[in-house]
């Protein structure tokens, strides 16, 4: 069979994680608008009788600017090491800048096939896609570029036959009913943080984690950290109103992953300076 390791690299927010998500025909990493959604590797795996495709979801590149943001720029550092090709991800409905540039500065000088993914075409007019793939390919020797849509899943099958078929043969580095790496306890604690930033205001998302206490067969405990008492109260919202949503929009998905219901409690926790404590950096496997 054909196996092996693509890194999927871009700017942070051009859809990187829904592209994983579609390539693996389900959901491996969570999704928000908000930048830096993605803070480690995650590895989304697509499976079939003839190949396993490991799909790495990276951080965007950034520069660090705290212990967080160094650790989920060495995860990116890290994982180009040893890959058998790399996906590129571009936003069609962005202007293919500086940022990009950068990003093919570094993918382009590897050893690797580099393939371009110009995701959201979806609803863009014809002459505008045609514009931006000419932008893209001159930003380096590309292997191959393919307009998708991880929304609609157009181009998607392509893409993916494309990434297999640069795969050399090998074993099953994965079982085959396993999508992705992460472990039931990190699992549980993204679906939660994914309902979080989408409930919060702009000033919040970055500064929440999540920590999961408990997992057994009636009860689901977490807490949901934040760097301050303001951020706090925003989590909570007047009267519990928004950790009671962010619960209630969670414990669906949460259910789905763990095969039975349970009683999802989530307590907002203030964590100062959580992002720069390295120690519980290492325990949240960031």
């Amino acid at each position: 069979m054909k196996s092996g390791f693509v890194a999927v690299a871009g700017r942070p927010n051009v859809g990187k994680s829904t592209l994983v998500n579609a390539l693996c025909g389900g959901k491996v990493a969570i999704v928000s608008d908000k930048p830096q959604t993605t803070r480690r590797r995650i590895f989304g795996i697509a499976n079939a009788e003839d190949y396993q495709l490991v799909l790495a979801d990276l951080p965007g590149f950034q520069r660090p600017l705290d212990a967080l943001t160094e650790h989920m720029q060495r995860t990116v550092d890290a994982a180009f090491e040893e890959v058998d090709a790399v996906l590129f991800v571009l936003s069609a409905r962005e202007r293919i800048g500086a940022g990009d540039r950068f990003i093919a500065g570094r993918v382009f000088q590897l050893a690797v096939p580099v393939v371009i993914a110009l995701n959201k075409v979806d609803r863009l007019k014809p002459g505008h896609i045609a514009t931006q793939m000419e932008t893209a390919s001159k930003l380096g020797a590309f292997h191959s570029l393919h307009p998708v849509s991880a929304k609609t899943g157009d181009g998607i099958d392509a893409l993916r036959d494309d990434l297999v078929a640069l795969l050399p043969e090998g074993p099953a580095y994965f079982p085959q009913e396993q999508r992705t790496d992460l472990p039931v306890e990190v699992q549980v604690a993204e679906l939660v943080r994914e309902q979080a930033l989408r409930l919060t205001k702009e000033e919040v998302p970055h500064a929440i984690t999540v920590e999961v206490q408990e997992i057994d067969d009636r009860v689901v405990r977490a807490d949901v950290l934040v760097e301050t008492e303001s951020q706090k109260q925003i989590v909570i919202g007047k009267g519990g109103s928004i950790v009671r949503e962010i619960g209630r929009r969670a414990r669906p998905e949460i259910e789905l992953l763990l095969g039975h219901s349970v009683f999802l409690e989530l307590r907002v926790k203030v964590k100062p300076r959580w992002r720069r404590d390295e120690a519980l950096l290492e325990r949240l496997g960031i």
